[in-house]
């Protein structure tokens, strides 16, 4: 998956993203198992899951500024360094018996803290990896590379590695962040202007700021992150009652609901190879409006469905979409905001995409509980249908985003 064509800087990158997400399908399920040997009660173990989404709508943006201030290789490092001591932590307390339910709640909390500002330096600093015009298959890599490695290899090893000992998924999560961080530090030193450090600095909050306001004064830009908020609150609708969706409404045996999942990572992985081809022939912006027009129908074919089977083609279409979106998107804004304000920029885009999350999973969960799961499809269908004419009806191509974005800077 990766390609010699991207450069030795990329498959350092890739192969640390690649060990870093094996280790979190290890980490997750395993985590849920281990609250739920610590208790019984619901809402604490929901309470365990919170405390691992609270982190980058809280600190997302301060993640993206020290993005740009610090040099974003040796923060990459760091942070993947210090997760690793985490876990290897928790390994150790799990070992010996002594796991409460504080630890798990500050380990969720902490490890979701530091990857927000990983995640801020990791998508700031792939531009200075590849050329501009390698970024969307570059994005499509990553993402393919990362399905793989947590949908094919470390889902399913994680309930093995449970069994055979609790504190095995954790300890094998400790060695492949601390992988990662080695291979990072591997990676070129990237160019003198890729940090933020030689500009001058203002307040933390003004330098958020600053992020907010170019994000804003770019048309496009702006309009792609809110048309992906907008289909996020499909999204994550249709994700909190798929199970429930797949075995009463699609008769997927409980069984099979395993295959019948893995249709959305075989998808997953066919959009994120194909990212790069798209770009390349339609253009980013072409690109992003055509793939939500197919997201569309494959959503409505899943919304009608009534099979396991054609449910899970639609459901893999949809999610081939998905993936390709996200790759995309990425690559645009890292190929339009200046690289200072890379780290900003790229958190705020991500912020403000999760901020409808929670309440498209709320909202389908109180639809489905009076109403059944069939509605919600047909309701996350029609979401997209009216993302899928705004995007057509506003998405155009910046001419130069410097230029358009310069008196809005700050």
């Amino acid at each position: 998956m990766t390609s010699s064509a991207l450069g030795r800087d990329f498959q350092l990158l890739w192969s640390a993203a690649v060990s870093s997400r094996f280790g979190d399908a290890l980490r997750t399920p395993a985590l849920a198992l281990l609250a739920a040997t610590v208790t019984r009660d619901p809402r604490i173990i929901a309470a365990v899951t919170v405390a691992g989404q609270l982190p980058p709508l809280l600190f997302g943006l301060l993640g993206g500024v020290y993005a740009d201030r610090w040099d974003r290789r040796r923060t990459m490092a760091v942070v993947d360094g210090v997760r690793a001591a985490v876990v290897a932590a928790l390994a150790v307390v799990v070992a010996l018996d002594r796991v409460s339910v504080l630890v798990l709640l500050v380990v969720a909390f902490l490890l979701a803290t530091l990857g927000t500002l990983f995640d801020s330096a990791s998508f700031a600093l792939l531009p200075a990896l590849v050329p501009p015009d390698a970024l969307p298959r570059a994005n499509g890599r990553l993402q393919a590379g990362s399905a793989v490695a947590g949908g094919f290899l470390g889902a399913p090893a994680a309930g093995v590695l449970f069994a055979v000992a609790p504190a095995l998924p954790f300890a094998v999560d400790a060695v492949t962040f601390a992988a990662a961080a080695l291979l990072v530090l591997a990676l070129g030193a990237p160019p003198a202007s890729t940090p933020g450090m030689a500009r001058r600095r203002g307040s933390v909050w003004g330098e958020i700021v600053e992020g907010l306001r170019w994000l804003v004064a770019h048309p496009t830009l702006w309009r792609v992150t809110v048309l992906t908020a907008a289909s996020n609150l499909a999204i994550s609708g249709i994700m909190a009652v798929l199970v429930l969706y797949a075995l009463d409404v699609l008769r997927v045996p409980p069984a099979g609901y395993g295959l019948f999942a893995a249709a959305a990572i075989v998808g997953g992985v066919a959009g994120a190879l194909g990212a790069g081809r798209l770009a390349a022939r339609l253009g980013t912006v072409p690109a992003l409006r055509a793939v939500l027009a197919v997201e569309t129908v494959a959503l409505t074919g899943f919304a009608l469905a009534r099979h396991p089977v054609s449910g899970g083609i639609a459901l893999a279409v949809f999610a081939a979409g998905t993936v390709v979106w996200n790759s995309l998107w990425a690559s645009y804004g890292q190929r339009q905001v200046p690289s200072e304000l890379l780290g900003r920029v790229g958190a705020a885009q991500r912020m403000v995409g999760l901020l409808t999350a929670p309440l498209g999973a709320a909202l389908a969960g109180l639809a489905a509980a009076s109403y059944g799961t069939a509605p919600v499809a047909g309701a996350a269908a029609a979401t997209f249908a009216l993302v899928t004419v705004a995007a057509w009806r506003t998405l155009r191509p910046a001419v130069s985003a410097v230029s358009a974005v310069s008196s809005g800077a700050g």
